[in-house]
């Protein structure tokens, strides 16, 4: 009887056992951005994705653990030859995911060496369409280019290339002492042509300096003589205008017989004065006809002088 009750307790352990075990093999717990691709009597059955996933135990298997996250894999460095014949050196990086965790388990053998070596030939087809300064040039565009081609390539295999980066291109020493040697010479001719720039400035500035100084002095001198012109102007002016006063009045004193008498004074004196340089100039006298003094002189220039005053 103990030996009975001892089998049923150990059988029982051993159901015990037995369900821990199958259960622990069907439940899978799959982490996230992670797939699992599970079999069935080695055919595919279904694709568990991040959660808790229940799957037959000893029917059902975990063919393949494929990562959901962007993976980086570093493209080794290749030769390849541009369209003007330049032999390079390239190697890049490679962004790329799983999109289906089916097709990159049963639609290649090893996503990542295809892919790698997918990038590797597409990289020297692009690089054979361009020339080596345009590959210097335009490296965003020629990474473009190898992505669209990846991805037109990588489709049936579930896989999206993300971006692919050019790291280093490296052309043979002599064209980089070629390149050198016309990037100094560049160099040379753009301080040229500033330095040429720099003196054609400089003398248009001079010629302009030069040109505002005349201007400026023809201003100023044409200033100048009209300011004079306008000063004589004035000055004449106010001569005339100062001798017509004084002939007024002198017309005005005239008409008085002060006036009169101031006259004749002023002609007597004024006779005997010519008079006086008359005999130092010359030995012959000249004496007005029927008068032998001034005051002769004087009557007939007083009645000149009456006339002209009752005539005006």
């Amino acid at each position: 009887m103990e030996d009975l009750l001892h089998y049923v307790l150990n059988f029982q352990v051993l159901i015990l056992v037995l369900a821990v075990v199958l259960l622990k093999n069907a439940i899978k717990f799959v982490p996230q951005n992670q797939a699992y691709v599970i079999e069935r009597f080695g055919k595919y059955q279904s694709t568990k994705e991040a959660g808790l996933n229940f799957i037959i135990p000893f029917i059902d298997r975990i063919s393949a653990d494929r990562s959901l996250k962007e993976q980086a894999v570093d493209v080794p460095e290749q030769s390849a030859i541009t369209k003007d014949n330049i032999s390079l050196h390239v190697d890049g990086i490679l962004y790329f995911r799983v999109l289906d965790a089916y097709k990159a388990t049963y639609g290649v053998d090893n996503y990542v060496f295809a892919v790698t070596q997918l990038a590797q030939t597409t990289m020297r087809s692009e690089l054979g369409k361009m020339e080596l300064d345009k590959t210097f040039e335009e490296r965003d565009i020629l990474n473009t280019n190898i992505v669209l081609a990846i991805n037109d390539a990588a489709g049936p295999w579930g896989i999206q290339v993300l971006r692919y980066e050019i790291k280093d291109i490296v052309p043979p020493q002599s064209v980089m002492e070629a390149m050198e040697a016309q990037m100094k010479a560049e160099r040379v001719k753009r301080a040229q042509i500033l330095e040429s720039e720099g003196d054609r400035q400089a003398a248009i500035n001079r010629a302009e300096g030069h040109r505002a100084a005349v201007v400026l002095a023809a201003e100023a001198d044409k200033q100048e003589q009209v300011l004079r012109a306008e000063g004589e102007a004035k000055a004449i002016v106010a001569v005339a205008s100062a001798q017509a006063e004084a002939l007024r009045q002198v017309g005005e004193a005239a008409s008085t017989e002060e006036g009169q008498k101031a006259i004749q004074l002023d002609l007597a004196t004024k006779a005997i004065e010519a008079k006086r340089a008359i005999a130092k100039e010359s030995s012959v006298v000249l004496l007005p006809d029927g008068a032998t003094d001034a005051s002769a002189v004087v009557a007939q220039a007083m009645t000149i002088i009456q006339k002209m005053t009752k005539g005006s």
